[in-house]
């Protein structure tokens, strides 16, 4: 299978190919894989223009046509399934079976948003609260909230902007789309498949670009949404330039999982090693702390340093790779700084540590004091921290010691305690008896504190991208 020389770009709904300028990669070869066309600022004024015009129409459209729509892409998808994991290989490094994963996933989250693009409800609620109110009655709907700018990252450049396309086009918000340059192909294949349906003129754009023109998604103030994927830093700066649109933010995160004594080791150990490793440690909600009860500590360490150093580095293209290259060698140089400073502190390495341009190893660490990077800001690669706990409640304190609050995992089989890590933990997920790395594409996802600012997954990617509009009818 091979990539196309190259792709253009969709504006207002059409292929367009003005230059050829941005050069994607293949991240495990570090050679051109293939060519995409860049937009300018000019391009992205028309595309919003395009947009604010597709609007009304837009909002028109009845929802059984906004759900053929999204299940003409599940099954474009699907037949496409081959294509669209190969892309995510080469230019992301992912895995292959990751990759392949990911694809599931993108197709999950279109069939899921054409399922909720036929109940978008509303209420009857009575308003006869007090005599004055004797004779009115209301009800409200939901409306969609008009154009939207999104934002992906080069992580899961398909799934994470499923989770922005999916629910826009079940509600029947036109958008305007920048996909992350390092990552842009799965992105303009998703708008080569739009473009085959009769969307409304204008109701997608899909744009790479540069920074400089990246600044209409955030400051124009015919978009009255955002919704940025990416760095706390650069999402929180974004934030404060949007001016008076609802902004959405899916953040960064140091994620922990806690090991209690009751815990079954052999299958903890399988879904933290998972959880850490899986796309080279490159998620927001990878497994970075592991606090583990004193009385398992030795055990559980030990299984994870043996099972660490089985997996497979290499060519993601190969089906026995688990650990592919990290999304550049800057990225890989950053963690590797970070694994020597924690080490040159007094850290203890238990396994990995070592770099070849971007191919980090599979790295765990114990000792680590939690003013180093590794411990406090989110390491986004192959490396995790041990540390031991002896009281529950003290575990909780630990994992909430963040910044971040993204997702955590707990392994008990303690009904109170889990209860307790539900009350306690400053996240916006607690998952038990599992990593927090677990996600599905339906349920509420994001985070609190440096995390982010609301929620993705569909049901709730379209309540922020809807308003309740109401009426209210007077009997005389």
């Amino acid at each position: 299978m091979k990539l196309a020389t190259s792709y253009p770009y969709y504006l207002a709904n059409k292929a367009e190919a003005p230059n050829e300028d941005l050069v994607v990669t293949n991240k495990f070869t570090g050679e051109p894989a293939t060519r995409v066309a860049m937009a300018d600022p000019a391009a992205i004024d028309r595309a919003i223009g395009a947009a604010t015009e597709a609007a009304d129409p837009f909002a028109r459209w009845p929802a059984y046509k906004r759900q053929d729509v999204l299940m003409h892409c599940v099954k474009r998808f699907e037949e496409r399934f081959d294509e669209l994991a190969f892309s995510l290989c080469i230019e992301a490094g992912k895995p292959i079976k990751d990759s392949r994963g990911e694809v599931s996933r993108l197709i999950d989250t279109f069939r899921v948003g054409a399922e909720e693009s036929v109940r978008i409800g509303g209420e009857v609620m009575p308003l006869d609260i007090s005599e004055r109110a004797a004779n009115y009655r209301g009800m409200w709907k939901r409306v969609p909230i008009g154009p939207c700018s999104f934002i992906s990252p080069f992580n899961f450049p398909l799934n994470l902007a499923a989770h922005k396309i999916a629910p826009a086009i079940a509600v029947g918000c036109p958008f305007v789309l920048k996909p992350a340059s390092l990552t842009p192909l799965g992105a303009i294949i998703m708008g080569e498949i739009l473009a085959e349906t009769d969307l409304p003129a204008g109701a997608f754009s899909i744009l790479p670009c540069r920074r400089d023109g990246a600044d209409l998604f955030t400051v124009d103030e015919r978009l009255k949404l955002l919704s940025f994927t990416g760095s706390p830093g650069v999402g929180w700066a974004l934030k404060a330039k949007a001016g008076k649109k609802k902004v959405v933010l899916e953040l960064g995160g140091n994620a922990a999982v806690i090991v209690d004594h009751d815990t079954d080791v052999a299958d903890a150990l399988d879904r933290i090693i998972t959880g850490a490793f899986y796309q080279s440690g490159q998620s927001c909600i990878g497994v970075q702390r592991i606090l583990i009860h004193e009385s398992l500590y030795d055990v559980v360490r030990d299984g994870l340093v043996a099972k660490t150093k089985t997996l497979v580095c290499g060519d993601p293209l190969n089906e026995d790779t688990f650990i592919g290259p990290m999304i550049s060698e800057k990225e890989a140089s950053r963690l590797h700084g970070w694994i020597e400073s924690a080490v040159a502190a007094g850290a203890t390495l238990l396994c990995g540590g070592g770099r070849e341009g971007a191919m980090l190893e599979p790295t765990l660490l114990e000792n680590v004091s939690r003013d180093q990077d590794l411990c406090s800001k989110e390491a986004f690669g192959p490396a995790a921290i041990l540390s031991p706990f002896q009281d529950f409640t003290a575990a909780l304190a630990e994992v909430n010691d963040s910044d971040f609050g993204l997702q955590a995992g707990v392994f008990t089989r303690d009904l109170y305690k889990a209860q307790q890590a539900w009350d306690t933990l400053e996240v916006g997920g607690v998952i038990i008896g599992d990593v927090p790395s677990w996600r599905v594409d339906n349920m509420p996802y994001g985070g609190v504190k440096d995390s982010g600012l609301g929620r993705e997954g569909v049901r709730w990617a379209i309540e922020d991208m809807t308003e309740p509009r109401l009426m209210v009818i007077r009997t005389p």
